[in-house]
């Protein structure tokens, strides 16, 4: 969940005296960063993912499925090896929002080798491993984006209980007990989210309607405890929540690239954004929130109500005068502008950015494209502050900088080197939702990472107005996306980067289908340009059954021929004997979904109408001995 310091947090009104001290001190250390190493060359491609996962506790006797509050135990106990000999160990384990959350990442990131897209499943299937070894017997870690009954009375074991008037959510729903022990900034930002905000976060999404829901679905907040504030934030025929762990609460799938130099990440930044959306949609998994289902598919603007800490001036609800300016995004959504060169002409939104940290970059050598972002980035408060990170040496140290940087969550991220790293410059690609299965999952990533070198390889160009993309995320997230939508794309985007004389006709609108599988015609698919790419390779006979398999699942994903896991859920709670027509996910519900889940994964059951009939990869934990010898690279375990 990015920077993590130690140390002791600052009240709200402390950090907020010592904003302006954060950005200003930022901005230098960027500046110094850049200054460093903005000519540095010749990083070889690594990659990595990060799959989070949750904690489920099942009582066979009662039937319920809750969320267990262990991962501050678990994660103790799986940092020991990295601990005790980090140069050496197979997966690295991070905390995340939830006190029933676990990140987990390979040991060491991957390379440029085409062998490596063989040993990411085997590499996810030893983190879940790992951490089920810890587990008590009746507990289970699973790859979920969202807990169906999260928010639900009686989710959590040990039991935990919402307070209202109280504590750092003040949730009608989400007890504080529910946020993460282990680590105080994840309290700290949820406190100050909600101070600097004036209020709680407000989180409506669309009710499921189907025919026993109340023609106006409306909740009985006070009874809840509400003191007036929530009944007032809930829209009608909504799903109402009301706290940061809601949103921060869901599990994700992300992926960092190294790049060679700084051009070449801005260059992936700007072509990996057009796809943002499309795998938005088609990883969608989470349509169930609170114990009902919703009209949405997606976390993603869950996500980002659930910390947006814009005041009532920022959001435009009332003139300026406390704040300075108008902000149209929370701080957690798509990104605003383009980065490269042949991007600019697409940045046709309006980009509210500091005049004075825009300035100061350009005079210190940042190009106007950079300068812009940085000083977009830093029209944010800090929201997360500890006393003994206040005053750095911005010649070494770039905390502050990581404390803008690393609270605003887009869906890209352009990351500089840290200080004193052999890491070069970096970007994060950060919409998928994750997915129940490791093959799942691994399929996402080889295929998003195939994508990249696809991109550099061919010199692809994906670049669609910034406006456009911004409604392409607005339709991932609809129900049945991937079926029903259709998203703004590039018609030509073999022809090199450069700007044609007529903007309009450089883009159109296609299915996911048509994007990914091609169009007769029209348009050559993503996966076309893949398979193109992989026969010009050299490519070992396991690895190229396991990508193939892999891009098969893409593909019928995209097509239809199977579903998205999102459509997958609500079928699974629609078709339950126990459901009622009335979009609620009973206790029992849960139980069975989480056990079928549980089930799939454990190979127990086939489901083909998730995952199609091929799910068994030659995934394996080394890479074969014959290309580590002709590559010069080791075999060791991945």
């Amino acid at each position: 969940m990015g920077l993590l310091s130690e140390g002791s947090p600052l009240s709200w009104e402390e950090t907020k005296k010592l904003s302006d001290h954060v950005r200003k001190h930022g901005v230098i250390q960027f500046i110094n960063l850049y200054k460093r190493l903005r000519d540095r060359q010749g990083d070889v491609l690594k990659w990595g993912d990060e799959v989070e996962y949750m904690l489920i506790k099942f009582d066979d006797e009662t039937k319920t499925a809750k969320l267990s509050l262990r991962g501050a135990e678990i994660l103790k106990i799986l940092n020991e090896k990295e601990n005790e000999d980090p140069d050496n160990v197979k997966s690295l384990w991070r905390p995340e929002y939830g006190a029933y959350m676990l990140e987990g990442t390979p040991g060491k990131p991957y390379g440029g080798l085409l062998a490596h897209f063989n040993v990411v499943e085997a590499n996810m299937r030893y983190r879940r491993r790992e951490a089920t070894k810890l587990l008590q017997p009746n507990e289970v870690l699973m790859s979920l984006t969202v807990f169906p009954r999260i928010g639900a009375p009686d989710f959590t074991d040990p039991p935990s209980y919402p307070t209202p008037s109280v504590g750092a959510s003040r949730s009608l729903f989400f007890p504080d007990e529910v946020i993460f022990p282990g680590h105080p900034r994840f309290k700290t930002l949820t406190r100050n989210i909600r101070e600097r905000r004036g209020e709680k976060v407000a989180i409506n999404i669309p009710i499921y309607r189907d025919e026993n829901v109340p023609l106006l679905f409306k909740e009985d907040l006070i009874s809840k405890g509400d003191d007036g504030s929530s009944s007032k934030a809930a829209e009608d025929d909504h799903i109402y929540m009301d706290a940061m762990g809601f949103g921060m609460g869901c599990c994700c799938l992300q992926l960092t690239f190294q790049a060679c130099n700084i051009q070449e990440a801005r260059t992936l930044y700007d072509q990996l954004t057009p796809l943002c959306p499309i795998m938005l949609a088609l990883t969608a998994a989470s349509p169930l929130y609170r114990g009902y289902i919703s009209d949405v598919d997606c976390r993603w603007n869950v996500i980002s109500s659930s910390v947006d800490c814009r005041t009532r001036e920022e959001r435009g609800l009332i003139p300026l005068k406390e704040n300075k300016f108008r902000i149209s995004k929370s701080r957690y959504d798509s990104i605003d502008s383009y980065l490269s060169e042949q991007g600019e002409k697409y940045n046709d939104v309006p980009l509210t950015y500091d005049n004075e940290i825009y300035k100061q970059l350009l005079d210190n050598g940042i190009d106007k494209l950079l300068a812009q972002h940085i000083a977009h980035l830093f029209i944010r408060d800090s929201v997360s502050l500890f006393s003994e990170k206040v005053h750095q040496n911005d010649l070494e140290d770039t905390d502050h900088f990581e404390n803008i940087q690393s609270t605003n969550w887009q869906t890209m991220r352009f990351k500089p080197p840290p200080p004193n790293s052999s890491i070069g410059w970096r970007v994060e690609f950060r919409p998928c939702e994750v997915q129940i299965t490791d093959f799942e999952n691994a399929a996402i990533v080889c295929f998003t990472v195939l994508l990249t070198r696809v991109i550099l390889s061919y010199k692809l160009n994906l670049l669609i107005p910034i406006s456009k993309v911004d409604q392409n995320m607005a339709r991932a997230q609809k129900r049945d996306a991937v079926k029903a939508e259709k998203f703004w794309f590039r018609r030509d985007i073999t022809s090199d980067a450069k700007i044609p004389d007529d903007a309009q006709t450089e883009y159109t609108e296609f299915t996911i289908n048509e994007i990914i599988n091609g169009k007769d015609g029209g348009f050559p698919g993503l996966v076309p340009l893949v398979n193109s790419y992989l026969a010009n390779m050299d490519v070992d006979a396991d690895t190229h059954c396991t990508i193939q398999r892999y891009i098969k699942l893409i593909q019928k994903r995209a097509s239809g021929e199977v579903l998205t896991t999102a459509a997958w859920l609500r079928k699974e709670v629609i078709s339950h004997p126990e459901y009622k027509h009335d979009a609620v996910i009973t206790q029992r519900i849960n139980y069975d979904l989480l056990k079928k889940i549980q089930d799939i994964v454990s190979n127990e059951v086939e489901c083909p109408e998730l995952l199609g009939h091929c799910v068994s990869s030659k995934t394996t934990e080394t890479i074969p001995a014959a290309v580590a010898k002709a590559e010069n690279c080791p075999t060791a375990n991945f």
